[in-house]
């Protein structure tokens, strides 16, 4: 039987290249795995003083609940690439400053900007 759809097909050569193509399209798609297209999430912003609104640079902030650990830049920012969307909990620390906390969700696919004011601790 297949030699007979080649027969039929070979007769006409723009049946036969749209067969192969069909066929191409197909095997093409078969091989692909589900994780191929797997989009992950990004936090980043910055860190600034309450009072001031500038910028505070190698400011601790650890990611829950996978414990990751980053200092800011000196411009204040930070950034958390290839994360699992979910809701995270960002703990901010630098000394002379309260902490502060804020929970956010990560989004598949985009980049979530979160702003973090600290207040400075007064002697």
């Amino acid at each position: 039987m297949l030699f007979e759809i080649n027969m039929k097909l070979s007769s006409c050569p723009w049946k036969l290249w749209y067969a192969c193509s069909c066929i191409s399209a197909i095997v093409c798609l078969s091989c692909s795995k589900d994780n191929d297209y797997e989009i992950y999430a990004e936090l980043r912003g910055t860190v600034t003083d309450y009072n001031s609104g500038l910028p505070l640079g190698n400011t601790s902030i650890v990611l829950s609940p996978s414990n990751h650990t980053v200092l800011t830049e000196s411009d204040g920012t930070f950034i958390f690439k290839n994360l699992d969307a979910q809701q995270y909990t960002l703990t901010v620390q630098k000394s002379g400053y309260y902490p502060n906390r804020k929970t956010v969700t990560a989004v598949s696919g985009e980049s979530t900007e979160v702003n973090i004011p600290l207040t400075q601790i007064e002697p």
